[in-house]
């Protein structure tokens, strides 16, 4: 039955954000996800969604920002790095590393005074799911591209 609603809710995420961009389409079909993966009543709703949302915004700049320059830097570049350089980057990679733990972690000590403890592990879980069937559709896409080409 859980399967069945989450099956209809990610059609009818895909159907209406299909003029959307593409990432605030993942956004949505995440949402629908999480939603329905954690089963959060409407008080928990009311009090996890900005919660998770202002977490969400934090590591987005981090991981959009900061990690897509240096896995930019080290794509162009990474055997001509200096040993300098190199020390630099590394540093860079740690602090943005830090910071997304360090933002995971106040998110589960935040979460901890709204919902229940096995409603945050079942967000890891959600969370994981969702990365690994969208890591799926974009591989299947790319393969079926690949197919069609001259």
């Amino acid at each position: 039955m859980k399967t069945h609603l989450l099956t209809i809710a990610v059609m009818l995420f895909s159907i209406s954000t299909f003029a959307q961009p593409n990432r605030e389409r993942i956004k949505a079909l995440k949402v629908a996800h999480i939603t329905t993966t954690l089963n959060l009543s409407e008080e928990e709703a009311q009090q996890f969604w900005p919660i998770y949302n202002a977490y969400d915004k934090k590591t987005s700049k981090i991981k959009h920002g900061d990690l897509r320059e240096m896995r930019r830097e080290i794509r162009q570049g990474a055997e001509s790095l200096s040993e300098k350089e190199a020390n630099d980057l590394l540093a860079r990679f740690i602090e943005a590393e830090n910071k997304m733990h360090l933002e995971r972690t106040q998110l589960v000590e935040k979460l901890r005074a709204v919902i229940p403890a096995k409603k945050i592990i079942l967000l890891k879980v959600a969370e994981e799911e969702f990365n690994r069937k969208i890591l799926e559709q974009m591989k299947n896409f790319r393969d079926r591209r690949q197919k069609n080409k001259p």
